[in-house]
């Protein structure tokens, strides 16, 4: 019974990844002259709308809270990108075989795969200087994703995942 406990609680933890997010920048930049942004106008993210809403509502309350404006003619424009895609469970079985006979010897190893394809939402968020039309921050998430979240599950799921995208920004 304990050990059906614990696989329950390794199980639990183990599905329920966070976010892996990967960032580049231009270290030319001061990033403490830019206070206002505003999104590209012909942004196509990949989101469905309600989505779109979400991040963007999301996106609007973090860079509030770093103190950026949301204006017309801004030092910044954001693009963001996204895809959904099918990503093979990394979890494997190994079987072995193996024999040996006065000093000879052999095996076989097979690796299983266990579980199905798994589904990860890639979302890149793109900073573009609105004067020189050059990229000077981007940072790409990696994280779990499922079709059938409520609406609930999916504005916890991408302000989490905003939190941890904007964790690092300004770049140090």
């Amino acid at each position: 019974m304990r050990i059906l406990f614990f696989s329950v609680v390794l199980l639990v933890f183990t599905s329920c990844g966070s976010a892996r997010v990967n960032y580049d920048y231009d270290d030319q930049t001061d990033f403490t002259s830019y206070a206002t942004y505003n999104y590209f106008g012909d942004m196509e993210t990949g989101l469905s709308e309600l989505d779109e809403k979400r991040l963007m509502d999301a996106l609007d309350a973090t860079l509030g809270e770093k103190g950026f404006m949301f204006a017309e003619e801004p030092d910044m424009f954001i693009n963001i990108k996204s895809t959904v895609f099918k990503a093979q469970a990394a979890n494997n079985v190994g079987v072995g075989l193996g024999g040996g006979n006065r000093g000879i010897g052999g095996g076989v190893s097979i690796g299983i795969p266990v579980g199905g394809p798994k589904m990860t939402r890639e979302l890149q968020i793109d900073f573009v200087d609105s004067n020189k039309d050059m990229l000077i921050w981007q940072a790409i998430s990696e994280s779990p994703f499922r079709e059938g979240d409520t609406p609930q599950e999916k504005s916890e799921k991408i302000q989490a995942v905003v939190d941890k995208v904007f964790s690092k920004y300004p770049p140090q």
